[in-house]
């Protein structure tokens, strides 16, 4: 399956990419040099510890270009009145009769312990393009389904999330 991507997501993507080949690539290759200089392999932590801290940044590399190769951009835009990319949304639970506020975001940065829901999610897929007072369904299976009504949407895009690992 194909990533959503917005233009920051890219953004972020490549400057870790940049980072990665150029600051940790070469800390981790002199890490190697180092711990092999120290003699026996055989028995040599250090030297089996800093090839793995190398495979693993070169494993991420590839992921995160192979991730760009295949993504699909997504618009981060939408209008002031309207749950978009980005926006934090106070939703009210019918069946729970409780309120919650979630952010929306691309699925490399949700995290449901921190409240950021992809737009790939059922709730996302629901709330994304609704307005304020709209009582939406959120589709869970062919099965399930419950109400959800926008309470407030919130437009200021503050802090920055993580780029998901693998």
């Amino acid at each position: 399956m194909r990533e959503k991507l917005t233009r920051k997501d890219v953004e972020k993507i490549e400057q870790e990419i940049e980072h990665r080949k150029l600051v940790i690539r070469k800390e981790a290759i002199e890490a190697v040099k180092e711990a092999r200089a120290q003699g026996d392999l055989s028995e040599n932590f250090e030297y089996y510890a800093a090839k793995r801290h190398k495979n693993q940044n070169e494993s991420r590399i590839r992921y995160l270009e192979n991730m760009l190769k295949t993504a699909t951009i997504v618009s981060d835009k939408s209008s002031s009145d309207e749950v978009g990319m980005d926006d934090i949304v106070e939703v009210y639970f019918e069946e729970d009769d409780e309120i919650d506020k979630y952010k929306l975001v691309t699925s490399i940065r949700g995290n449901s312990m921190e409240n950021r829901i992809s737009i790939d999610s059922p709730i996302g897929m629901a709330l994304k393009g609704h307005k304020v007072g709209d009582r939406v369904e959120v589709k869970v299976n062919d099965n399930y389904s419950y109400f959800l009504e926008i309470r407030s949407i919130d437009k200021t895009h503050s802090e920055e999330e993580e780029i998901r690992g693998f």
